[in-house]
């Protein structure tokens, strides 16, 4: 008698379903392009006054940029000049931002499309940023979302950079606070490309395209995105490394920052107030604590690198009227 079939010893099929997250809503797109806009055009009036100050040979002045916004109804096709600054400083914090976006994407997490950040300044913005609205479920997820922005983003940044190295001009006392308004600090990657293109010449003579420094500024903000506290992007890197030193570090830096308002640059003392503030921000809680595996712990270390290319403990400097 042929033996009958259990049913019950019949291997139970799961099925898991990914639940993909909806694309943002039209409302935001049209707030998107709004900031970006407005962005643009500050943008374009801040690269007015480098373009300006780059054919006269002369440092970037605070008076040639409050003169440029008046070009919007004196003559708007004179802010064409800061077209090159505009397209090349958006276009990095572009990339920076969609490198969060699709990491975000490929891990199922709901991300708005990037806002960007109009303001007056003397770069025309204060950067740009995406809203996650899904918990980070896993270290891999919170590495990969961290580390895509600020590494995209500098990918994109070099060949500007380079740009501006090569065009750059040779001006005797260009950092002399007696002539000097403002004076940008030179991070250690623009140091070490001078010095390969402009043997024997300090940085500090050199004057910078709208193009080149456009890549300064993306150097600075990628900079400041990799302090690797609380949560940015350095912050998620180093969370999803190591917590315990992520906990330590997000009190630690902050007072190491007040410290660098004192001795270089005043705007520590912003950035130093708001990681501490920062602390008392609910954390998502990581569900999938798996460690990373090699290949993210070299691109950690590679974070690292770009970090240390691109911090200056003394960005900007305005030298106090004799």
């Amino acid at each position: 008698m042929p033996a009958t079939q259990d049913w019950r010893a019949e291997p139970v099929r799961q099925w898991h379903y990914v639940q993909l997250p909806p694309r943002p809503s039209r409302r935001s797109l049209v707030l998107a392009c709004v900031l970006f806009f407005l962005t643009f055009c500050t943008c374009l009036v801040a690269g007015t006054q480098f373009a300006i100050a780059y054919a006269h040979n002369e440092a970037a002045s605070f008076k040639e940029f409050l003169r440029a916004f008046t070009l919007f109804y004196k003559n708007p096709l004179g802010l064409l000049t800061g077209l090159p600054f505009a397209a090349t400083l958006l276009g990095i914090l572009l990339a920076h931002e969609l490198g969060h976006f699709f990491a975000c994407r490929h891990h199922h997490l709901r991300a708005s499309y990037p806002f960007f950040i109009p303001f007056p300044n003397l770069v025309g913005t204060f950067g740009a940023f995406i809203l996650i609205r899904s918990p980070m479920r896993t270290n891999r997820a919170l590495f990969d979302v961290g580390a895509s922005g600020p590494i995209v983003g500098f990918i994109f940044a070099i060949p500007a950079l380079l740009y501006g190295v090569l065009h750059a001009k040779v001006v005797p006392g260009l950092a002399n606070p007696a002539h000097a308004e403002i004076i940008y600090g030179t991070p250690l990657l623009l140091r070490l490309l001078d010095g390969v293109f402009h043997p024997g010449i300090s940085p500090d003579g050199l004057l910078m395209p709208p193009i080149g420094r456009a890549a300064w500024v993306a150097l600075f903000v990628t900079s400041l995105n990799l302090l690797p506290v609380a949560q940015l992007d350095g912050g998620h890197i180093l969370r999803s490394l190591n917590a315990r030193a992520h906990r330590l570090l997000s009190v630690l830096l902050p007072l190491g920052l007040l410290l660098l308002g004192k001795r270089y640059w005043e705007g520590w003392y912003v950035w130093g107030g708001m990681l501490l503030v920062m602390q008392f921000f609910r954390v998502g809680t990581i569900y999938d604590l798996t460690a990373l595996d090699a290949k993210r712990k070299f691109i950690g270390f590679l974070a690292l690198i770009i970090f240390a290319l691109c911090f200056m403990p003394s960005p900007i400097f305005a030298p106090s009227s004799p």
